[in-house]
């Protein structure tokens, strides 16, 4: 009797899957800013060949989470208080002219799904543990649904996705800002705010509201040596 194998994953297919965990790990922190990506390394680690991992590569260096160093390979992408400056700044102006949009064609449905999406996150607990900080992923998804809702009536799916592209790069800072900020800072409170502005038609107000939001996310860190080593620099 003949065996019969499973056909292996297309190409594009497999390049798919290795961009995916490629993406989580560097999202996470697992993989360092300025870590050397060596191909050899990423190959046994995430099960896959030179050509996808490649592709996949080149399409994280399109994100902005890779970089390539000419002659010298791929690094993941650094962090710097420079770039965390102007990609808050950026996401800012741009989400909030998402959100004036999202505002000024604002329908029933769309105002309830937003209440919804904030509800469910008020729900879960930002960490897993109430004594330090723990990553919950419920949390983190309920987080994104509450955002991308937020600004998802605008009618701009470009619009829309740069937004994404720009909360993708700055999710390593967010990370180190939580990190430092819990549990003293109520970030549900703040969520449930720039809803109630939203509901009740002040859109100055809840843009306003968002800003800080992501201001003070990167106010947080941005004073902090052991983050930013240059400013021990600056100082002498």
């Amino acid at each position: 009797m003949d065996v019969i194998t499973a056909p292996s994953p297309a190409p594009s297919t497999q390049a798919s899957h290795v961009y995916d965990l490629l993406r989580e790990d560097l999202l996470s922190g697992r993989l360092a800013p300025s870590r050397k990506l060596q191909m050899r390394f990423l190959m046994e680690t995430y099960q896959t060949g030179q050509t996808p991992l490649r592709e996949a590569l080149n399409r994280l260096t399109a994100d902005g989470l890779v970089e390539v160093h000419e002659q010298r390979g791929f690094y993941v992408k650094d962090i710097s208080r420079a770039e965390l400056a102007e990609l808050t700044k950026t996401r800012c102006w741009v989400e909030g002219l998402a959100l004036r949009e999202s505002m000024a064609a604002a329908t029933p449905q769309w105002e309830e799904q937003l209440v919804l999406a904030q509800h469910r996150l008020s729900r879960v607990p930002r960490s897993l543990s109430a004594t330090e900080f723990a990553n919950n992923p419920e949390w983190e998804k309920l987080h994104r649904i509450y955002h991308h809702t937020l600004i998802g009536n605008c009618a701009s799916q470009s619009l829309i996705a740069f937004c994404g592209q720009l909360a993708d790069q700055l999710y390593r800072y967010r990370r180190l800002s939580i990190r430092k900020a819990f549990p003293s800072r109520h970030i549900g409170d703040e969520h449930a705010a720039i809803v109630e502005a939203v509901l009740s038609g002040d859109a100055d107000l809840a843009v306003q509201l968002l800003t800080r939001h992501y201001q003070q996310t990167a106010e947080i860190i941005l004073p902090d040596e052991t983050i930013f080593p240059e400013l021990k620099q600056t100082a002498r």
